[in-house]
């Protein structure tokens, strides 16, 4: 009966999949990988169970070296790890930027409110790409593609697709990253626009835990 249990319990462990159709995207060479997808998670556990070829480690707080550590150490692949925006700017943007470099990130990533100064001083101080985030194909994204960033990430919500296809237009070469959508055809069509790779926002980690309890309750139900 124990190794029943065992059985049908393994049985239901399984790997956060991302969309099959973001396998489809041209893709970003990094660090020897190309890169289709990116899980969209700084949860250790997410990222060690998600099957997606990077992660994209951006929160709403100020770059801490001990959480970079971390996410190096434990996703096992590249690391786009934010390191400034809003919150943080200038000298302190950059010295995050240098401490997420040497923890072995794949690129820093800043958001579309960071000054061109701040994109000016990481460029010249790392050597890893600079990834700016993108609301709009405006004049803002326009400066800081002309101060140094190298790689664009579009987060534009359901204009997302627009946005990459008018980056595209006038960045032919351009690295892009763009954020998917919740329905594999809104997935296509950020990559039909012209995106290389695709974020994924995974479930959240208490909806994941709330379904695993579920199987368990009715494996235990079975086995009365």
């Amino acid at each position: 009966m124990k190794r029943e249990h065992a059985e049908r319990a393994g049985a239901h462990e399984s790997v956060l999949s991302v969309p099959e159709v973001m396998r489809t995207a041209p893709g970003i060479a990094i660090q020897g990988r190309k890169i289709r997808s990116l899980v969209f998670s700084t949860d250790l556990a997410v990222i060690c169970h998600c099957d997606a070829d990077a992660v994209l480690a951006v929160y709403p707080f100020t770059c801490q070296p001990a959480i970079t550590q971390a996410l190096v150490a434990a996703s096992q692949r590249p690391v786009f790890n934010g390191v400034g925006g809003s919150i943080t700017q200038g000298e302190r943007c950059v010295e995050a930027a240098l401490h997420s470099e040497m923890s072995g990130v794949a690129a820093v990533v800043v958001n579309t409110s960071i000054p061109v100064e701040s994109i000016s001083a990481l460029v010249e101080k790392v050597a890893v790409p600079v990834c700016v985030t993108a609301c709009a194909a405006d004049d803002v994204v326009r400066r800081q593609i002309a101060a140094g960033a190298s790689i664009v990430n579009v987060a534009a919500g359901s204009r997302t697709p627009q946005v990459v296809e008018a980056l595209r237009r006038e960045y032919p070469d351009l690295p892009i990253i763009a954020t998917g959508g919740p329905t594999d055809d809104a997935i296509r069509a950020t990559i039909a626009a012209g995106a290389d790779a695709v974020s994924w926002t995974p479930p959240a980690i208490a909806d994941l835990e709330r379904e695993v309890m579920e199987k368990a309750r009715r494996l235990a139900a079975e086995l009365l």
